[in-house]
């Protein structure tokens, strides 16, 4: 049961991976658009006063527009680098893209050196990354569990970027996932919490 499970995860990053790399850079542009002006409008991000985001791969929805304009409003902004020797994410506030050097699968990631470690505020924000995500919040990712064990702890609301084209009825998942709080797309914005317990 475990080995199709594997498989079937498998299989949905690729159609994933396939949907994405579809995308024309004009069209993908337009999306990254039309998702961040969603998450630009949301009351949690104006509530913010820091956002944790992930940095975006070129395959991923865009997230460099997120950071310019939230660190343009004044709030904070705290990107993560993965431990070494470990599957746990440290995040480290940024004051710009200079802040940032190729790390863990050549993903960019703050200097340690330069940057202080984030601080929760009341309210933070933390907009997660995935190839997929499904109508109740639970994302397919890339299977490392990085994020899955920083979600687990963290104390503000959660939103997952994701193309609508992407987006499934149901995604397998486990007993300690945890599903976003709130789904943005190009399309719509889907707010989750409440409708599941196991969170």
């Amino acid at each position: 049961m475990e080995r199709n499970i594997r498989e079937l995860k498998q299989e949905l990053r690729s159609k994933s991976r396939e949907f994405r790399e579809g995308l024309s850079p004009e069209r993908k542009s337009r999306l990254d658009g039309e998702i961040l002006s969603r998450v630009l409008a949301l009351r949690e991000y104006a509530c913010a006063g820091v956002v944790y985001t992930y940095v975006s791969k070129p395959i991923e929805v865009d997230t460099f527009g997120l950071i310019a304009a939230a660190r343009k409003a004044g709030k904070r902004v705290a990107v993560p680098r993965c431990v070494p020797g470990t599957r746990r994410m440290e995040f480290f506030e940024i004051a710009s893209a200079d802040d940032l050097v190729p790390g863990s699968f050549g993903v960019p990631e703050p200097l340690p050196e330069r940057c202080r470690p984030a601080a929760a505020d009341a309210r933070p924000l933390c907009v997660v990354p995935g190839f997929s995500f499904d109508s109740h919040g639970f994302r397919l990712g890339y299977g490392k569990g990085y994020y899955d064990r920083f979600l687990a702890d963290f104390p503000g609301v959660t939103a997952g970027l994701c193309y609508s084209g992407c987006v499934r009825w149901n995604l397998p998942h486990g007993y300690y996932d945890r599903a976003v709080d709130i789904l943005v797309t190009e399309r719509y914005i889907r707010r989750i919490t409440g409708q599941f317990s196991g969170r």
